[in-house]
């Protein structure tokens, strides 16, 4: 028997701990199909009440990027099992502990460590793997910036920092008078490193999608990977807004979007979902970037898939069978705070849940800014694109208010 799959009870001697650095939207997510399948449960964020707080069975607030909070964490709670929901934490940690065999990281504490910056993972999919990629330069200074834009990269570009999230910091530079703003855009999106920069070319694309990859064990222990339908998606600043499952691609390019996330996938290892950014151009496909967790854009799985992203990847981490079959097209779209505020509230919820084959997820966030993702509609429909229309028009009735 798979030693892995023997689950414990909660808040007993037996239990089986999975501690989740990050505990957003995303983070929460898992945390319900973890406790589903009887696994107790920590929740850490950087801030009180975060979404993940709200459901766990433990929670706490700690500086993650501090190695020492993060290692005194550690040693206090002894989880079997760590899933990093977000990049800023203290990766070099994480990578001792596993050495040191007292934890378990998701995928592993390399993969994150490699994927918690975008010099890493691009380094490792244009040069080691030799991937299609944008073209692309590094830059620690506006000197530098320019420089590799003078240098054959060119306008437009898209100026971003090494390490950030839901698009903070980037922009488009479409000439030479925006380039330092967009160094100091970058500057102030950065969820740790400061100084330091991505550059890239632009790609004349189709669409970009989301190839959600699962590594898993199969009944004789062995490793599997397993691809979900591509899931097509809408940008704005780098940050999702809509997203939608299935996305119709050719066939060549869908066998080498899933290559392409085959690769990168295989050479970070271990278990659990991956989220594979692709742009595609009719069969030509370039990777993009690579998160090894549940993906925003993976939030359609809740109300397409039989399991979401979020079940696969408490299955695939626990050692369990997974099924990334496709039950019905749908879509979702994301619902902003809007306001400047603390707690709240919405309106409109029953107008947004009578839209056909409509549902709603709030996340419960103590806060709430102009362009804060809040929550998401999700919706079926016959095809992708009812699925989508039903979507925003369940998002559009959905009204933050101040409370």
């Amino acid at each position: 028997m798979n030693q892995r799959s023997i689950i414990g009870t909660p808040l007993s001697s037996s239990a089986t701990k999975v501690m989740l650095l990050g505990s957003g939207e995303l983070g929460k997510e898992v945390i319900i199909a973890l406790q589903r399948l009887g696994v107790e449960t920590i929740a850490v964020d950087r801030y009180a009440n975060a979404p993940g707080h709200q459901v766990a069975h433990h929670a706490h607030v700690i500086n993650m990027a501090d190695e020492q909070a993060l290692r005194a964490l550690i040693e206090q709670e002894r989880p079997d099992i760590i899933v990093p929901e977000i990049e800023a934490i203290a990766t070099d940690t994480l990578l001792e502990l596993e050495q040191q065999g007292v934890v378990t990281v998701i995928p592993t504490a390399r993969a994150a460590q490699l994927t918690m910056n975008r010099e890493g993972i691009r380094t490792l999919a244009a040069e080691t793997l030799k991937l299609p990629t944008s073209p692309y330069a590094f830059a620690s200074n506006l000197q530098q910036l320019q420089a590799a834009i003078d240098s054959g990269i060119g306008y437009p570009c898209f100026v971003k920092p090494v390490m950030s999230s839901s698009g903070k910091g980037q922009s488009r530079v479409d000439h030479a008078q925006q380039v330092e703003a967009a160094w100091n855009y970058a500057a102030s999106g950065s969820r740790v490193d400061q100084g330091r920069v991505i550059i890239e070319g632009m790609i004349d694309f189709d669409y970009e999608i989301t190839q959600l990859t699962v590594r898993a064990l199969d009944n004789d222990g062995h490793t599997q990977t397993h691809f979900c339908e591509p899931i097509g998606h809408v940008q704005v600043h780098g940050d999702y807004v809509e997203s939608w499952q299935p996305q119709p691609m050719t066939s060549l390019a869908l066998q080498r979007a899933r290559d392409i996330a085959k690769k990168v996938t295989d050479n970070l290892g271990g278990l659990g979902i991956f989220g594979v950014e692709l742009f595609v151009k009719g069969d030509q496909v370039w990777f993009s970037e690579v998160s090894p967790r549940p993906h925003d854009t993976g939030m359609v799985t809740m109300c397409s898939q039989k399991q979401s992203e979020f079940e696969l990847h408490a299955r695939a981490i626990l050692g369990l069978p997974i099924d990334t079959s496709l039950l019905n097209p749908g879509a979702s779209a994301v619902i902003y705070g809007q306001l400047e505020a603390q707690g709240i509230a919405f309106s409109g919820i029953s107008a947004a849940l009578s839209v056909p084959q409509s549902d709603l997820r709030l996340f419960g966030k103590p806060e709430s800014f102009r362009r804060r993702r809040m929550g998401v509609a999700l919706a079926n429909g016959v095809d992708a694109n009812q699925a989508r229309e039903r979507a925003k028009l369940a998002a559009s009735r959905v009204i933050p208010i101040k409370d």
